[in-house]
């Protein structure tokens, strides 16, 4: 019997809590998994170590996901070191929390360029990249239905990628790729818990009427499951992981 080659799966932000969960998850369902990282070069060496000493295969890559030249560049070191990329899951964001007001332009400016054009670029050099075949995942956020005080400028920029979800779908038409985004709610990762009192926390958690706060192992089963054979009739759609929570 001839052996499958082994696919390829690109993370962005796998240095994060919920990318990390999926860099690994996706190893271990069989990916070869290049794993980007912009600032922490420690943690995503470390993740691409754990991949590896599971048996897996793992590169670590740097790349600002706003600058399309270092995007191109990452989607270049995933082929030359695994020859296709047939996933791309864009974790990759930030969340600074800021009022609308004339005084959190700054803020705003900061998470539409990294969670809305980063995905945009991420999304276009997926949607020249990416093989027959294959599937694009974009992260977007459940909070969107909770339209909560200082959350403006996130919020904006998670409809934003929704939006790009439905309209790359169409874009690839006839291309059998998926294109889909997994929202997920409240999840006790680094990014959720900055900032936050442990008493904001514990009201968080209590929303879903599970009463607790999501695993990034769960997030990344999600993903899992549309990177995977069972997800190949889910295209254009924005799976909401989050317990009940909206």
């Amino acid at each position: 019997m001839t052996e499958q080659p082994r696919k390829t799966a690109i993370v962005t932000g796998a240095s994060g809590g919920i990318g990390h969960a999926v860099a690994v998850r996706l190893a271990r369902d069989g990916f070869a998994v290049v794993v980007h990282y912009s600032g922490k070069a420690a943690k995503a060496d470390a993740v691409a170590a754990e991949i590896a000493a599971a048996g897996g295969s793992a590169i670590a890559v740097k790349a600002d996901v706003a600058d399309p030249a270092d995007v191109a560049r990452l989607f270049k070191a995933a082929r030359e070191a695994f020859g296709t990329v047939d996933v791309v899951v864009n974790t990759a964001g930030i969340m600074p929390l800021t009022p609308i007001a004339a005084d959190g332009i700054a803020a705003f400016d900061h998470v539409i360029a990294t969670n809305l054009r980063g995905t945009f670029i991420v999304l276009a050099e997926a949607a020249k990249h990416v093989a027959e075949g294959g599937r694009i995942i974009a992260f977007s956020t459940s909070v969107i239905a909770k339209s909560f005080p200082n959350y403006g400028p996130y919020i904006a920029s998670k409809a934003g990628v929704e939006g790009l979800v439905h309209v790359l779908a169409n874009e690839l038409r006839g291309r059998n790729i998926t294109v889909n985004a997994v929202a997920p709610g409240p999840v006790g990762t680094e990014l959720f818990l900055k900032g936050k009192s442990d008493e904001l926390i514990a009201q968080l958690a209590k929303l879903a009427p599970l009463e607790r706060l999501g695993k990034p192992e769960e997030i990344a089963g999600t993903v899992s499951f549309l990177a995977g054979p069972d997800g190949g009739w889910v295209n254009a759609h924005v799976l909401r992981v989050n317990g009940g929570y909206a």
